[in-house]
């Protein structure tokens, strides 16, 4: 059982990073003039949630106007595979985030009047069809939900032509599906390259000398390619013979990788894969050998334990994009606070995946209300699919859950010691906001899962 948890952390680490790569900024957003984005305080009242007003509210809403809606109550379906008995609890903080954001919707009043009914659902990783099945005969939408394995619900989900509104897309299939938006997309023709730009104008002779470790599984194989592409266009050179994966399960010996990625030059490592333990056991041995390489990891690295571990600084040369202004500027930031609070009040876990069930959910019930009391699920589709600017109150940089386009925020972090601190922009609170810092991919990643013209993944 011990190395199926540590493939299925790994697992979940890297859809972790794929989906929270594209959060951003909290509050309103306002030019500083260097293109950065700076907040400004926001209401913590029920009325507002940041800057968005609230979508929640009384109304007279009325009729059985589709699937899962009658007079009384709107139906969703939400979850995650907290029940997987080889990891208890796995991103149990999407469905807290979850049920947090119904409360505080119906102590508003519901939409337009109709309560928001909430069925949770455990996908245990790997009953996530069984999951679908059900949900196909009653839920309206999908909303906020996280599932590890969700290309295997794919076949039914678009079968039964179920909406989804997902915290987060970790396969490709899944993040570039048809009946799908997210808050904060993840497709997997685009890739987020603001911390690619900032090491390249920080290391400019290291990146020339990259390499990439990889763990050797399919869904971290794409992250592998979508990045290495979109980072060779930035000018870093991936050098072949230095890349090489690694047995998500674990390896008995991490020194032969760190003396393969020394004798060959790398200067630069990107790492795909969890903090926790390999990437903890690379750097332990990249010590022993004195390799001080700059390292890359994604949006999976902003974690506590992680932190914990550093206590001897081996981590001081990880750096990673987040989307997200840290937690640690929730005080600067008052929207964060404000999820914080409504999360904490309802006794949940926050963290960042929990912020994007947030968002997701804030998007839907926002295309919800719209729709007043003639609630279909084509209505909802069509106010999602105009969607074009969402940042979710200011948690996020805007991005375009319309055309399934993430946002063009981004911050740079660090370890320091057992503290997360920021690199870039200096400016707390702030986000450094552009179009260079998406682009597109169109290499092996998307033809490997035949997305095409319409930037769609095709059921095989």
């Amino acid at each position: 059982m011990g190395c199926t948890r540590r493939w299925v952390g790994a697992v979940v680490a890297v859809l972790s990073l794929l989906a929270a790569g594209c959060g951003g900024s909290r509050g309103t957003d306002t030019s500083t003039g260097d293109g950065t984005t700076a907040t400004t305080g926001a209401s913590t009242s029920s009325g507002s949630f940041g800057t968005l007003p609230s979508p929640c509210g009384p109304g007279d809403a009325s009729g059985a106007t589709d699937q899962g809606v009658t007079d009384t109550a709107i139906h969703i379906g939400f979850g995650d595979d907290a029940g997987y008995q080889g990891s208890p609890g796995l991103d149990h903080q999407v469905s807290d985030a979850m049920r947090a954001f119904i409360a505080w919707c119906n102590d508003q009043g519901g939409i337009n009047g109709r309560p928001v009914d909430g069925t949770y659902y455990d996908a245990k990783v790997t009953e996530v069809t069984n999951v679908m099945a059900e949900a196909c005969t009653k839920e309206f939408f999908l909303v906020g939900q996280l599932f590890v394995l969700d290309d295997g619900q794919e076949p039914t989900r678009r079968g039964c032509a179920l909406p989804a509104v997902p915290a987060a897309a970790g396969t490709a299939l899944f993040a570039n599906a048809p009946l799908k938006w997210e808050a904060v997309p993840s497709a997997i023709d685009r890739s987020s390259v603001y911390g690619g730009i900032q090491l390249a104008e920080m290391y400019p002779d290291a990146v020339k000398n990259a390499a990439v470790l990889y763990g050797d599984y399919a869904v971290m194989k794409d992250r592998k390619d979508q990045v290495v592409e979109a980072f060779t266009s930035l000018g870093w050179n991936f050098k072949p013979e230095c890349s090489m994966s690694y047995n998500i399960a674990g390896e008995a010996d991490w020194k032969p990788f760190v003396q393969k990625l020394q004798s060959c030059g790398a200067q630069a490592v990107y790492y795909v894969g969890a903090p926790a333990p390999a990437l903890e056991n690379i750097l332990d041995a990249a010590h022993q050998f004195e390799f001080e390489p700059i390292w890359y990891a994604d949006t999976n690295s902003y974690d506590t334990s992680f932190a914990a571990w550093n206590r001897d600084g081996f981590a001081d040369r990880v750096y990673f994009r987040m989307g997200f202004v840290p937690f640690e500027e929730a005080g600067q930031v008052p929207v964060v606070q404000q999820f914080l609070d409504i999360v904490d009040a309802n006794g949940g876990d926050p963290n960042q995946l929990g912020q994007q069930a947030a968002s997701s959910f804030l998007l839907w019930a926002t295309a919800a209300k719209a729709c007043g009391s003639d609630l279909t699920r084509e209505c909802v589709s069509q106010q999602l699919d105009r969607t074009h600017e969402w940042d979710g109150g200011g948690m996020h940089g805007s991005a375009d859950p319309g055309n399934n386009e993430p946002t063009r925020c981004g911050v740079l972090m660090k370890l320091d010691g057992t503290a997360f601190v920021r690199v870039t922009p200096e400016q707390a609170g702030t986000l450094d906001c552009d179009p260079s810092h998406v682009v597109a991919v169109t290499g092996d990643v998307v033809t490997r899962h035949d997305i095409g013209a319409d930037r769609i993944a095709p059921l095989s």
